[in-house]
């Protein structure tokens, strides 16, 4: 609030006022606090309309040109302190005309949104929403499934979302299925084994369209109709999303798209598209029109081919606010033109229809440098592992390190499942991670994962904990995961130092 010179400032219920007000006690610039709740402490929102202003506000409308400042949105901190984005209207603006294209929704058709809107990634979108005149169904993340969850009784046609509630509502299912019992316990995992080798655009015999027709009828339709019965598009972004899932959840006739961008650029730059080819699984997608990608390769210490992504187009910020001396670092002038560096390591790559599509391997920032000197890129061991039911969350450990660790919050209700089946008494998951049976089922999980990567990749050692880490704590603890769910390693790094060090003593 200081360094953006608050001087307003407007919040809900509960305890914010309380929280706003301590901390105007060292901001000289704030003096006016307003609550959206009626029954908070402070002002209510509605005494700050002065209709007799209306000429003074026309005024001003008038006088905005597109270059101007819109708004400065304050990126999570994720690898150091949060820095203010400015952005202009013309960079909100290109990408709400650009992606609104890709939304399949008509006005007055219902969508639900529950992502936080003081991120750029929900907060875009909504402004898209408005353009496309979509009635927007404001909810939270805590009723959101079940036959009188608000997806079956909004029915939305389209929502964003971040991965891992996918990855839940998919956990959810498979559970269900594991439930069953006899032919239809049997018909379940036989469509859901359909699904491995699934494929968009992809031509089947007349066997297979037979075998694709049962299980739908059967049991995808169902899944859809949990899901409100209207889905046409769900895109997901903020972190990767699993290709297992993507893959899932579209053979199911769930369309499930992967997009990429930052704060930074308004934010898309890619999108996996509805239209014929215009998916590649794996991918993040192909550039949104007006944007331009190149891959650095400069840098020596990426695998063949991959390199910082850096971006060029009108949804690029204008820079960090009272930051000249890091926009000089994420800028980078090649023939004339200033390309923003992303931070992100990835590489095109081309589809069969000769199609570009951008894959992320990993944060520039994240990655670990091995006391031997070789480079590990951790999350895409973390995204590959997770896709166990048993891992909930999980963080790869080893900067400066001879060889890679692991920190891993297993599933408690996956657990919980694995342990009734093998007949183990269940008291609590802070008590059931120290079990040998369980520590060893957790190392061969590791252990069937493990040779998909190199050597010096492998996770060697690890530690199972019991604490979730959280974007936000009641308590005030410091939060391990950003809004949009990403993990602050340092954070996690610092809280489970003492852990970390037995696993390399």
């Amino acid at each position: 609030m200081n360094e953006a010179e608050v001087k307003a400032a407007f919040c809900g219920g509960l305890d914010l006022f309380d929280k706003l007000t301590q901390a105007q006690k060292n901001s000289p610039k704030l003096t006016r606090i307003y609550a959206f709740d009626k029954d908070s402490k402070g002002p209510f929102w509605e005494t700050v309309f002065d209709t007799s202003k209306q000429n003074e506000v026309e005024e001003i409308k008038s006088g905005i040109k597109s270059e101007d400042l819109a708004t400065i949105i304050y990126t999570s901190g994720t690898t150091g302190n949060p820095k203010g984005v400015m952005l202009t209207h013309k960079n909100i603006l290109h990408v709400i005309l650009e992606t609104s294209k890709f939304l399949p929704l008509e006005q007055s058709e219902k969508i639900i949104s529950f992502l936080p809107l003081c991120h750029v990634y929900e907060r875009a979108v909504s402004f898209a929403y408005c353009y496309k005149g979509a009635a927007v169904h404001f909810c939270g993340t805590d009723n959101l499934s079940g036959p009188d969850g608000d997806l079956a009784s909004v029915a939305p046609v389209v929502f964003t979302t971040v991965p891992r509630l996918l990855e839940k509502v998919y956990e959810a299912i498979y559970n269900k299925g594991l439930a069953l019992e006899g032919i239809k316990k049997k018909l379940f995992f036989w469509a859901l084994n359909l699904t491995d080798d699934f494929e968009l655009d992809q031509k089947r015999s007349s066997t297979k369209k037979l075998q694709w027709k049962i299980a739908d009828k059967l049991i995808f339709s169902k899944w859809r109709d949990a899901l409100g019965g209207n889905i046409r598009m769900i895109v997901t972004g903020a972190a990767p999303c699993p290709s297992n899932i993507l893959r899932v959840f579209c053979a199911a006739g769930i369309p499930v798209r992967e997009a990429y961008g930052l704060t930074e650029t308004s934010p898309t730059l890619t999108i996996n598209s509805l239209e014929p080819g215009g998916t590649f699984i794996g991918t993040v997608g192909y550039a949104i029109p007006g944007v331009s990608l190149k891959i650095d390769l400069s840098d020596g210490n990426y695998a063949t081919d991959e390199g910082e992504i850096l971006a060029h187009g009108p949804n690029v910020m204008e820079g960090y606010y009272k930051k000249p001396k890091i926009n000089a670092q994420v800028f980078k002038e090649i023939d004339g033109e200033k390309w923003f560096c992303t931070g992100d390591i990835g590489k095109l790559i081309k589809n069969a229809t000769g199609n570009e599509f951008l894959k992320i391997t990993d944060r520039k920032k994240e990655l670990l440098k091995t006391s031997g000197g070789k480079y590990v890129a951790p999350a895409p061991i973390e995204n590959k592992m997770k896709e166990d039911f048993l891992i909930e969350q999980m963080m790869v450990v080893g900067d400066k390190q001879k060889f890679v660790t692991a920190l891993i919050l297993p599933s408690e209700a996956s657990l919980k499942n694995w342990c009734q089946h093998k007949k183990l008494g269940w008291s609590t998951l802070d008590d059931m991670i120290q079990h040998k049976d369980v520590i060893s089922k957790y190392q061969k999980v590791i252990d069937a994962y493990n040779p998909q990567f190199s050597h010096i990749e492998q996770v060697k050692k690890f530690k199972l904990i019991s604490s979730p880490w959280l974007p936000i704590h009641e308590d005030g603890a410091e939060a391990e995961l950003t809004p949009t769910l990403k993990l602050k390693r340092r954070v996690i790094r610092e809280k489970f130092k003492n852990d970390i060090t037995a696993l390399y003593s």
